[in-house]
């Protein structure tokens, strides 16, 4: 589903990403964890096509994803790859509904099936009653599930989160933590989790540690 060679990435002088190699399989929840600085933010942002590696191939579901215009990785980052950030980033102008069909729409997906599909993921994440209310009018926890419901309305194959619970409370956070997994076992959306929160990460089916910029390879990881 993914994989990453040689992924090497510099701000100025700093040498964040050293040679990164990742393969990732269809369905598989993969964890990311290690220090400040140590380049997972990055990473994800490379294999998310929001950054582009200074060097190294990324090719996801058999895309080689530098290969591709702008306009095509755009078009291929909507419909293949959803986002779930430590903020929510949901706009507070508009309701529930509509932030999940946003997505959607920029697809050009019909407007009844982007609601359709709006208010199934909702429901699905115990939040139809809230269709209407906006982000002002939602709990912590609710507005980060907004967000995965966002993140998933195009059914796209890769998941990427980056501190999806950091901003969350304990209750919330492990909420968060097991709808992540009901929704792997329901749609076969592969993951990749970049946390500083060791349940979280302890939960995945494989965790990486990122060590100065490289995958740390120790035994078993």
């Amino acid at each position: 589903m993914i994989i990453a060679q040689n992924i090497q990435k510099s701000f100025g002088p700093l040498k964040v990403l050293k040679g990164i190699n990742l393969e990732v399989k269809k369905g598989e929840i993969i964890s990311i964890v290690g220090a400040s600085g140590a380049g997972k933010s990055t990473l994800l942002h490379i294999i998310g096509t929001l950054d582009k590696a200074d060097s190294g191939t990324v090719e996801l579901n058999g895309i080689k994803v530098r290969e591709l215009s702008e306009r095509k990785l755009s078009d291929f980052r909507n419909r293949q790859i959803g986002f779930v950030f430590q903020f929510h980033h949901l706009l507070p102008e508009f309701t529930a509904l509509e932030n999940v069909c946003i997505p959607a729409f920029i697809a050009k997906s019909g407007k009844n099936e982007a609601i359709k599909k709006a208010l199934d993921l909702l429901d699905f994440m115990n939040l139809r009653e809230r269709a209407g209310h906006k982000p002002s009018e939602l709990s912590g926890g609710e507005q980060q599930r907004v967000a995965v419901a966002r993140a998933l309305v195009n059914n796209p194959s890769v998941i990427l989160a980056d501190e999806p619970s950091g901003n969350l409370d304990s209750a919330s956070a492990v909420e968060l933590h097991k709808l992540f997994f009901r929704l792997r076992d329901t749609f076969r959306q592969t993951y990749i989790i970049v946390t500083h929160n060791l349940d979280l990460a302890d939960m995945a089916d494989r965790k990486l540690t990122m060590k100065d910029g490289l995958i740390d390879l120790k035994p078993g990881m």
